[in-house]
């Protein structure tokens, strides 16, 4: 289950849950319920029969919003592969040409996720005023993973490193991913 934590923004949970439904809203193949487990909510969507199960077409996906004390957490829970890895053997050993069928599966499967990612990313940047707050181990300029030690951002430039001092006035800048000084707005450098 992959879990992402927005600190400083309070999801409008109910509203999310609306936004999540239009979502799989699209497909009636769905079967959508939300439910409240105390403070968490949590939305299982699930496109399944009997042929889409025998050819590796199956999509399910839990989603779970949790209001905690500074911020929003968000798992996302996928169906396991294990039923798409076991067809695509067969269909390998029967009529190779089946082979698409669960790798078409496993793209909207992969697709899901993204697309549930996007609406939730999208809610979170409304509510923190069009800003979505970077997550730890990640740039805040542009989201990639930062390995600890690093002074720059692998995927951007960005700078990173905090309590940087800008060299031309002295300033010390308090955001990791500035690029420029808070006072006088030259480049900062390494």
């Amino acid at each position: 289950m992959e879990s992402r934590f927005y600190p400083g923004v309070e999801a409008d949970v109910a509203r999310l849950q609306g936004e999540l439904r239009k979502l799989f809203a699209t497909d009636e193949a769905f079967d959508v319920q939300a439910m409240q487990v105390a403070s968490t909510a949590v939305i299982q969507a699930r496109k399944s029969s009997t042929l889409r199960d025998l050819a590796g077409l199956s999509a399910a996906l839990t989603i779970k919003v949790t209001p905690e004390h500074g911020g929003t957490r968000v798992e996302i829970g996928m169906q396991k592969w294990f039923d798409k890895a076991a067809i695509a053997a067969v269909a390998y050993l029967v009529f190779p040409a089946l082979l698409a069928l669960p790798a078409l599966g496993f793209y909207w499967q992969h697709k899901l996720g993204e697309d549930a990612w996007r609406v939730i990313e999208a809610h979170i940047a409304t509510k923190a005023g069009g800003y979505v707050p970077p997550m730890p181990g990640r740039c805040g300029t542009c989201g990639a993973v930062v390995t600890s030690g690093s002074d720059f951002c692998s995927g951007c430039g960005a700078n990173i490193r905090v309590s940087l001092t800008c060299a031309s006035c002295g300033a010390k800048q308090k955001d990791s991913s500035a690029r420029f000084c808070n006072r006088c707005g030259k480049p900062l450098k390494s």
